[in-house]
């Protein structure tokens, strides 16, 4: 499902205290497409998920999913958080299997469908494990399996990844591109970190800093598997550093050397 940003603002509070968090900006997320965003802290990056989403509404312009207006959370989009957010008290299988429950999902096929996601995750052997027998990455890799159990049409993802360590990282990195390789569903990835981005995307998205707009929309054309150590990976961790380092210090385009 595409995913549209018709001119949207977003304002928190009331004057002289207001912030303008996103100004005047238009993006679409095409169908299938994985799409990273990209900017400075502050500049609205999880402001658009959460309007994609439901949870938040715009103050001005329209958010539309499928072609439809967004006026709430639904069950065609899913989204994943940094904070892993598993239940203590349920073990993993009984952790992916709480959005199904809520459905009234039978017992057999709440199972069916666990299993599936513990195998594709490989969780299997931990599927009666609690949270806290597991690591960060495993943790992530259930509330991962827990968001694609419901088969949400659109992902959306902010920082999934930014409390684990950087080999898990790359990893659950990895696992993400080869599931969504699969079904193409639509993704909208938030993260800081630029080789997250260009390892992830196949567009990428770079924000102004607040108010957020769009300072640069860039197709990732690298074949996957990508390498990081790559000329072309390196030349476009250069343009992006640059784009990225103007925002944070207020340098102007015209003063890039």
């Amino acid at each position: 499902m595409p995913i549209e940003f018709d001119t949207v603002q977003k304002v928190f509070g009331k004057p002289p205290s207001q912030v303008i968090a996103l100004d005047g900006l238009s993006l679409t997320v095409n169908d299938g497409e994985f799409m990273c965003i990209l900017g400075p802290s502050g500049c609205g990056k999880s402001t658009l998920l959460f309007m994609a989403s439901g949870l938040e509404k715009p103050t001005c312009g329209i958010v539309r999913n499928d072609g439809k207006t967004v006026t709430g959370p639904g069950a065609d989009r899913g989204m994943l958080f940094q904070q892993f957010a598993l239940f203590p008290w349920r073990s993993a299988r009984r952790n992916i299997e709480f959005g199904l429950e809520i459905r009234g999902i039978s017992a057999e096929e709440r199972w069916n469908r666990a299993r599936k996601w513990l195998d594709i995750m490989g969780l299997a052997p931990f599927a009666n494990a609690y949270p806290h027998q597991l690591s960060g990455g495993m943790q992530q890799r259930i509330a991962i399996a827990r968001l694609l159990v419901n088969e949400p049409e659109v992902l959306l993802m902010d920082e999934p990844f930014a409390s684990l360590d950087a080999q898990t990282r790359t990893a659950l990195g990895e696992e993400l591109v080869r599931v969504w390789q699969q079904d193409q569903r639509t993704v909208l990835f938030v993260t800081h970190s630029i080789d997250e981005a260009i390892m992830l995307a196949d567009r990428l998205v770079v924000m102004t800093r607040r108010p957020g707009r769009i300072k640069a929309d860039m197709p990732i054309r690298l074949a996957r598997p990508r390498d990081s150590a790559s000329d072309e990976f390196n030349h476009l961790r250069k343009t992006i550093t640059d784009l990225i380092r103007h925002e944070v210090h207020g340098i102007p385009e015209e003063a890039n050397p």
